[in-house]
């Protein structure tokens, strides 16, 4: 499975690890919620269980998803501060094949 981060993504996810309670636990990305072709996703603190794939990304920080959920293989996790500061998770190989669409 792979994963794509963006700096600004990187920099945020360094800073939730770096905080008090984070000690022995990882950045989990899951499914929230289904929407018909595309998934909604989040971000989480967590160990690994046993169905979960350990994914290293090109930035020191490797993402824990769940190797069953096929919805998270090519996420790309990006952090955006306009127009507001937010964490936007996307699957560029979903979208891709069942065409493109944009919530707000």
């Amino acid at each position: 499975m792979n994963v794509k981060i963006n700096r600004n993504a990187a920099k945020m996810l360094k800073k939730i690890l770096d905080e008090g309670d984070a000690e022995g636990k990882m950045i989990r990305v899951f499914v929230a919620q289904m929407h018909g072709d595309h998934a909604h996703y989040d971000i989480t603190l967590d160990t690994p269980g046993e169905q979960d794939e350990i994914v290293k990304t090109d930035k020191d920080i490797d993402i824990l998803l769940d190797s069953r959920e096929p919805y998270l293989d090519g996420i790309w996790i990006q952090y955006f501060y306009v127009p507001q500061e937010e964490f936007v998770i996307t699957n560029p190989r979903i979208e891709r094949e069942h065409g493109h669409h944009h919530h707000h």
